[in-house]
C-alpha cells in the first residue's frame, strides 16, 4: 500500500505565497518522477510542475518564474512553493508520483487534493 498525503493549501490574497507539501509513505522501493497537477472548477486537470529523481524540473508556462518544485528523496516528499499567486491559480492541487513498490510493481499514485483559493 502506498499513500500520498498533501498539506499546505488555503485561502490567500493575490500576490501572496503558499507552500504545498506531499509525503509518500508505504511499501515504497523507488520513486521516479513526482509532480503537481491542478483542477479548477469546470476545467480539466492540468500539469503544473514535475521533478525527476535527479531534480530535473518542468513547468507549465503560466507558473514559470512564480512556482518552484523541489523534492527530498530521503523523506519521499515533494514541495511546491507558490509565489505571486493570482486568482487564476485557484484550484484543487493534486500530488502525483510514479512509484515502484517493494513488490516490484510500478504505478502512478495520486494524493487526495488540497484546495488553493486566491481571492481578495
Amino acid at each position: 500500500q502506498v499513500q500520498l498525503v498533501e498539506s499546505g493549501g488555503g485561502l490567500v490574497q493575490p500576490g501572496e505565497s503558499l507552500r504545498l507539501s506531499c509525503a509518500a509513505s508505504g511499501s515504497i522501493s523507488y520513486i521516479y518522477t513526482m509532480g503537481w497537477y491542478r483542477q479548477a472548477p469546470g476545467k480539466q486537470r492540468e500539469l503544473v510542475a514535475t521533478i525527476t529523481r535527479e531534480r530535473s524540473t518542468n513547468y507549465v508556462d503560466s507558473v514559470k518564474g512564480r512556482f518552484t518544485i523541489s523534492r527530498d528523496n530521503a523523506w519521499n516528499t515533494v514541495y511546491l512553493q507558490m509565489n505571486s499567486l493570482k486568482p487564476e491559480d485557484t484550484a484543487v492541487y493534486y500530488c502525483q508520483a510514479t512509484i515502484t513498490t517493494i513488490a516490484r510493481i510500478t504505478t502512478d499514485y495520486w494524493g487526495q487534493g488540497t484546495q488553493v483559493t486566491v481571492s481578495s
